[in-house]
C-alpha cells in the first residue's frame, strides 16, 4: 500500500512539474514494483508494457479517427462555420454564451478538445472585443464548453471519456441518461452563471478588452461552408453512434467521409489535414497508454488487494469509492482518460461484479466513472489546460481560477448529485 502511494505521489509531482508522462509513468511503476517485491525488468517488459500495448490496441483507432475528424473539421472551415453561426444567432453582446455554446456543440459533435481550442479562439477574440470583455475570461469560457459536460456527462457524447467505461461495464454511450442530463445542467448552468458573475465583477473593477500582446489571431477571411452543411458531419457521428448503434470507429469514418464529400473542391488539402490529425493522435494515445501501464503494475503487486478491499468495502454506496478512485488518479496523471483508464483497468471488473451482486445498474457505474474523470483532471498540470492557456496567451495567474471553478469544482459537485440520484435508483 505504501509503495502504491509513493508511486502515485512520484507520478503526480513529476507530472505537475511538467515532466512527460512517457517516462514518468515507467519510473513511478518501477517504484511500485520494487516496493511490491516484483522483478523490476519483468515488471517493465511484461506487466507495464502489457497494459500499455493492450490499451493502445483497444483504443488507437478511436484516438486516430477522432483526431482526423477534428482536424478535417478545422481545416475545411466547418468547425468555425458552426461557431460563427452560433455567435450570430445569439448576438455579439452575449460573448460568453456564444463561445461557451460553440465549444460545447463542437465537443459534443466529436471534435477533440484540443482542436476546439484552436477553432474557437479566433471567434472568442472577435466576440470579446465586440463586447469589450476582459480576455482573461476566454480560457474559462472555452473550458466550460469543451472540458465539462460535453466530455463526460451528456448521454451519447463520442468523447473518449464516455467510451472507455463501456468495455468494463458492458454499456452504451447513452448509459444512465437521467444522471447525465442532470449533471450536464449543473455543470452548464452553474458554470455559465459563475462566468457571468465574474464578468460583472471584472467590469466593475474597470477591466476591459485588451488586444493580444505579440500574438496574431488568425482571422477567417475565406468563405466558410454553409453552417447547416457544417453541422451534418457532427450530427452523423452522433446519430450513427447512438441511434443506429454503430461502432464508434464506423461512426467516425462516416463523419470523415461526409466531410470529404461535402468539401470535394478542397481535395488537395485533405492529405495534409489527415496526416496532421493522425500524427497528433499518437501523442494522445501514447500518453494515456503510459498511464494505463502504470495502473497495470499497480494491479500486479500484493498491496493492490489491500487497496481494492479498502475501496470496495468503504461504508456507504460503492459509487462513492469509484468516484474517489477515478478522481484521484485523474488528478495524479493530469488526464481524464488516463486516470480513468488506470482506475478501471485495476477495479473495473470488481465494480461490475459488485453492481450485479447488489443490484445497482452498471449504467450508473459507467456514468459516475465518466463524470469523476472530469473533476481533478484539470489541475494546473493538465495538458489541455496548458494548451488552452498557451493558445489564448493567458497565464495560470490570469485565468486558472475560472478554469478551476467551471471544470473542476462544479463538476465535483455534479458527481455528488449523480451519486445521490443513483442511490435513489434514478439512472
Amino acid at each position: 500500500m505504501l509503495g502504491i502511494l509513493i508511486g502515485l505521489i512520484v507520478l503526480m509531482v513529476l507530472a505537475y512539474r511538467g515532466w512527460s508522462i512517457l517516462w514518468v509513468a515507467p519510473i513511478s511503476a518501477g517504484v511500485v514494483a520494487l516496493t511490491g517485491d516484483l522483478d523490476l525488468l519483468d515488471a517493465y517488459k511484461d506487466t507495464y508494457m502489457g497494459g500499455f500495448v493492450g490499451f493502445a490496441q483497444q483504443w488507437f483507432p478511436v484516438f486516430m479517427l477522432g483526431a482526423v475528424f477534428g482536424k478535417l473539421m478545422e481545416d475545411t472551415g466547418m468547425a468555425q462555420s458552426v461557431a460563427v453561426s452560433l455567435s450570430r444567432l445569439i448576438g455579439k453582446k452575449r460573448a460568453i454564451l456564444g463561445v461557451f455554446l460553440a465549444s460545447a456543440v463542437l465537443t459534443y459533435g466529436g471534435v477533440s478538445l484540443f482542436v476546439v481550442v484552436f477553432a474557437v479562439y479566433p471567434l472568442a477574440i472577435s466576440l470579446f472585443r465586440e463586447a469589450n470583455l476582459p480576455r482573461r475570461l476566454i480560457p474559462g469560457t472555452v473550458a466550460l464548453g469543451a472540458f465539462t459536460f460535453t466530455m463526460t456527462a451528456m448521454p451519447g457524447t463520442p468523447q473518449i471519456q464516455n467510451l472507455i467505461p463501456m468495455q468494463y461495464f458492458h454499456t452504451t454511450p447513452t448509459a444512465a441518461p437521467i444522471i447525465g442530463i442532470v449533471a450536464s445542467l449543473i455543470m452548464g448552468v452553474g458554470g455559465y452563471l459563475y462566468l457571468r458573475w465574474r464578468e460583472k465583477a471584472l467590469l466593475t473593477r474597470g477591466e476591459h478588452f485588451t488586444e493580444p500582446d505579440q500574438q496574431k489571431v488568425a482571422e477567417q477571411d475565406q468563405k466558410l461552408p454553409h453552417p447547416l452543411l457544417s453541422l451534418l458531419p457532427l450530427i452523423t457521428v452522433l446519430v450513427t453512434l447512438n441511434l443506429l448503434q454503430w461502432d464508434i470507429i464506423v461512426a467516425l469514418l462516416s463523419g470523415i467521409l461526409l466531410i470529404l464529400i461535402l468539401n470535394f473542391q478542397k481535395v488537395k488539402s485533405f492529405v495534409k489535414a489527415i496526416n496532421a490529425g493522425a500524427v497528433g493522435s499518437v501523442t494522445a494515445i501514447i500518453n494515456t497508454s503510459a498511464a494505463v501501464g502504470f495502473g497495470t503494475v499497480v494491479k500486479a503487486v500484493p498491496g493492490f488487494e489491500t487497496m481494492t478491499n479498502l475501496l470496495i468495502n468503504m461504508k456507504g454506496n460503492p459509487l462513492i469509492s469509484e468516484a474517489i478512485a477515478v478522481n484521484l488518479l485523474a488528478g495524479a496523471t493530469g488526464s481524464a482518460s488516463g486516470g480513468m483508464g488506470i482506475a478501471l483497468e485495476a477495479l473495473g471488473q470488481k465494480y461490475y461484479e459488485l453492481a450485479l451482486s447488489i443490484g445497482i445498474s452498471p449504467e450508473a457505474f459507467h456514468r459516475i466513472a465518466s463524470l469523476a474523470s472530469g473533476g481533478l483532471d484539470t489541475l494546473p498540470h493538465n495538458g489541455a489546460v496548458l494548451t488552452l492557456l498557451t493558445i489564448t496567451g493567458m497565464s495560470h495567474k490570469d485565468s486558472y481560477l475560472d478554469i478551476f471553478v467551471v471544470s473542476l469544482l462544479i463538476p465535483l459537485l455534479s458527481v455528488v448529485a449523480a451519486i445521490v440520484l443513483a442511490a435513489f435508483g434514478i439512472y
